[in-house]
């Protein structure tokens, strides 16, 4: 059975230097709650990437719902920043990456 996760790759918009500390908190609570909900395999900032702010690997049935958390995250609801959505097939021992 193939498995799949959904990585969001989150840029910075030419706002996302007017993010606020209340934008940040209404982001790590979404974080929270996807966690919680068992919706994220990892996420965190980059360091040294010009204009991406960081990513969220979700483990949703579907690249659809993947893509609607992705326009539910705060940064991009209210302008700070847009995403890109891609579908990882997952490789590892289990399937014997993918041989």
């Amino acid at each position: 059975m193939d498995k799949w996760l959904y990585v969001m790759i989150i840029k910075k918009s030419k706002t996302f230097n007017k993010v606020t500390k209340a934008v940040i908190t209404r982001h790590v609570e979404n974080l929270r709650r996807l966690d919680a909900d068992g919706k994220i395999e990892l996420c965190g900032p980059f360091k040294g990437f010009p204009g991406v702010a960081g990513m969220v690997i979700f483990k949703t049935q579907s690249y659809e719902e993947a893509d609607a958390l992705c326009k539910t995250e705060p940064l991009v609801a209210e302008g700070y920043a847009a995403y890109t959505l891609a579908s990882l097939q997952v490789a590892d021992k289990e399937n014997n990456y993918l041989l």
